[in-house]
C-alpha cells in the first residue's frame, strides 16, 4: 500500500514541476502541487475521484469536515461546494494529488452489469461525497493510468479502459452503495444529480420548488428532504452558494464592480448581495478580492 502511493507521489511530481492545477493528455485526469498550506478554499467541486499521494487536506461541506491523507480518496457524485484547505505542505514535500472527472454514462454502464439491490432504488443513504482509505486493486489501477502517460499513442485506447476499472474498484469499495445510487435510474439520488445540474445551469434565476421538484418526479417535501439529505443544505441555500462562488470570480477574472456582479449572478439587490457575500467570505466583495490579489502576488 505504501509502496503504490509512493509511487504515485513520484509519478505526480515528474509532471506537476511547478505548483498549480495540471491536466493531462488523459481527458478528464488533471494533476495538483501545492508547495505550501493554504488558506481556505471555497470551490465548486465537480463529480471526480480525488485521490491524496502526498500531503494533507481537510475537505468541508456545510457541517461535515473530512480529512484527505496521503493513499485517501475521496468522491464526490454531484457539483458540491467545498471548502478545502492544505493542512500539510512545504517545498520539500509538497501537497500532490489527482484529480478523475467522474462520467455518469460510465457509472451507469458498470451499475447495470454489476446488478445493484433492489434498496438502492430508495431513499439515499448519505451525502454526495465519500471520504475512503484506497485499496491495493484501486492504486494499482490509478498508477496504470498514470503510467499511460508515458506512452501516449496507447492513451486513446487504454485509457478508457483503466478509467472504467477504477470506477468499477470505488463502486466495489466499502460504501460504493452511497456513489452507486446516483447511477440508479429512477432513484431519488439520480433526481437529485439532476435537480443540482439545472441549478447550476440556471443559477441566476429565481428558484421555484414546487417546479423544479416535478421536474424529477417529487413532491415538494420529498425534494427538500433529499436536497438536504444528499448536500448537506437547501435547495435555496445550495443556489446562494453557487451564485456568490460564481460572483466571487467574475470579481476577481473580470474585474467587475460589486453590483455588477452580483446582478450578474441574479441579486436584484446590491446591499443584499454585499451582505450575503460577508456572510460566506468573511469580508465585503472589494476588500475580499483585493485580499485574494494580495495572497496570489497579484497586488
Amino acid at each position: 500500500m505504501n509502496q503504490h502511493v509512493s509511487e504515485l507521489a513520484r509519478l505526480i511530481a515528474r509532471y506537476a514541476l511547478v505548483d498549480g492545477v495540471h491536466t493531462t493528455a488523459i481527458p478528464g485526469l488533471c494533476f495538483r502541487r501545492l508547495s505550501k498550506e493554504s488558506e481556505p478554499t471555497h470551490t465548486i467541486n465537480m463529480p471526480s475521484l480525488y485521490i491524496i499521494a502526498q500531503g494533507s487536506k481537510t475537505a468541508a461541506l456545510a457541517g461535515d469536515s473530512f480529512l484527505l491523507e496521503p493513499g485517501t480518496y475521496m468522491v464526490t457524485s454531484v457539483h458540491l461546494p467545498v471548502i478545502g484547505k492544505i493542512i500539510e505542505a512545504s517545498p520539500e514535500i509538497p501537497y500532490l494529488s489527482l484529480a478523475l472527472t467522474l462520467s455518469p454514462d460510465v457509472l451507469v454502464d458498470i451499475n447495470k452489469k454489476s446488478s445493484p439491490s433492489p434498496q438502492e432504488k430508495g431513499e439515499t443513504g448519505g451525502r454526495g461525497i465519500l471520504v475512503q482509505p484506497s485499496t491495493p486493486p484501486l492504486l494499482d489501477a490509478v498508477l496504470r493510468l498514470v503510467r499511460l502517460l508515458e506512452t501516449p499513442a496507447d492513451i486513446e485506447m487504454l485509457a478508457p479502459l483503466v478509467i472504467r476499472e477504477i470506477f468499477y474498484r470505488v463502486l466495489q469499495g466499502e460504501q460504493g452503495a452511497l456513489i452507486r445510487q446516483f447511477a440508479v435510474i429512477g432513484s431519488y439520488a439520480q433526481g437529485i444529480s439532476s435537480a443540482i445540474h439545472r441549478i447550476n445551469r440556471d443559477y441566476s434565476q429565481p428558484l421555484v420548488i414546487e417546479a423544479l421538484a416535478a421536474q424529477v418526479n417529487m413532491s415538494p417535501t420529498t425534494f427538500h428532504k433529499q436536497f438536504k439529505r444528499v448536500t448537506a443544505m437547501s435547495p435555496l441555500q445550495y443556489q446562494k452558494t453557487i451564485r456568490l462562488q460564481t460572483a466571487r470570480r467574475l470579481l476577481l477574472t473580470e474585474g467587475l464592480d460589486a453590483a455588477t456582479a452580483g446582478f450578474r449572478v441574479g441579486y436584484e439587490s446590491p446591499s443584499q448581495f454585499s451582505r450575503e457575500y460577508a456572510r460566506l467570505f468573511g469580508r465585503p466583495p472589494m476588500s475580499d478580492v483585493q485580499h485574494l490579489r494580495d495572497s496570489l502576488g497579484e497586488g
